[in-house]
């Protein structure tokens, strides 16, 4: 039997694996993770400014409000969505669920639309939603 140099960790992409949606969603799964993470830290700050009133509420509301504010409130949006709906996917998975190729690839793209699409209605609701 012929030893041929195979690669020992998936981290190659690009050098000897062909890039795929499951490598990028599993990429992004982490990412988001993280994200949620640093997003969790802005949701305390958010509510010991409200727990503190007056001044610190205002100063809180005015760096949320704000351009910057708004975008990172949106991003961390995304990351919950679609960390919440490929983790929904992984579960799916756990039970068996879902393992032939193109329902690996189905459920893939479907995680990406149904992300969008929520992120987006929960953010036309915010902005114009409200009386």
């Amino acid at each position: 039997m012929a030893n041929r140099e195979r690669p020992i960790s998936p981290f190659m992409l690009g050098q000897t694996y062909r890039f795929q949606i499951t490598s990028l969603m599993s990429i992004l799964h982490r990412i988001t993770g993280i994200a949620l993470s640093v997003g969790a830290l802005g949701l305390v700050w958010w509510l010991l400014a409200v727990a503190a009133g007056g001044e610190a509420y205002a100063t809180a509301s005015a760096c949320l409000s704000s351009p910057v504010g708004l975008v990172l409130l949106f991003g961390f949006t995304l990351a919950l969505i679609y960390h919440l709906l490929n983790g929904i996917r992984h579960l799916a998975w756990d039970a068996g669920w879902g393992f032939s190729l193109p329902e690996v690839y189905r459920s893939g793209y479907a995680v990406f639309a149904v992300g969008f699409a929520l992120t987006a209605l929960i953010w036309f609701f915010v902005l114009w939603g409200g009386a």
